[in-house]
């Protein structure tokens, strides 16, 4: 398997216990996202940019087929609570359920694999 570079924003989807790790960005929630470093793949942006954003160690484990336009990684959480220096303040970030994330801006690559993501 040979890891691509990234192009443009990767966003990353973080479930756990049947939620899903939702940042506040601008008038909304939303996937923690970012732009790639240089030669960066999409899996090692996405595990960087929830650490950085959020406090929480996660590991890019599976790029979704991108549509639209949007790179979506799906990754494994690591670690239960987030460590400090987080960029955003815990109050800007939420762990929704499924049903609750109806109004969060989320790509259709990530709406499709949710639809067929059964929580545990």
């Amino acid at each position: 398997m040979t890891l691509e570079p990234a192009e443009g924003v990767v966003q990353a989807v973080v479930l756990y216990d049947g939620r899903l790790l939702l940042a506040e960005r601008g008038e909304g929630w939303r996937l923690p996202s970012g732009a790639p470093e240089q030669a960066e793949p999409a899996e090692a942006t996405a595990a960087r940019v929830v650490y950085e954003l959020t406090g929480y160690l996660v590991d890019g484990t599976e790029s979704l087929t991108p549509q639209d336009g949007a790179t979506a990684v799906v990754c494994q959480l690591l670690s239960e609570s987030p460590s400090d220096g987080a960029r955003l303040a815990p109050d800007r970030l939420r762990w929704a359920s499924l049903a609750e994330t109806a109004d969060a801006d989320l790509p259709a690559v990530v709406r499709t694999y949710l639809e067929g993501h059964t929580p545990v």
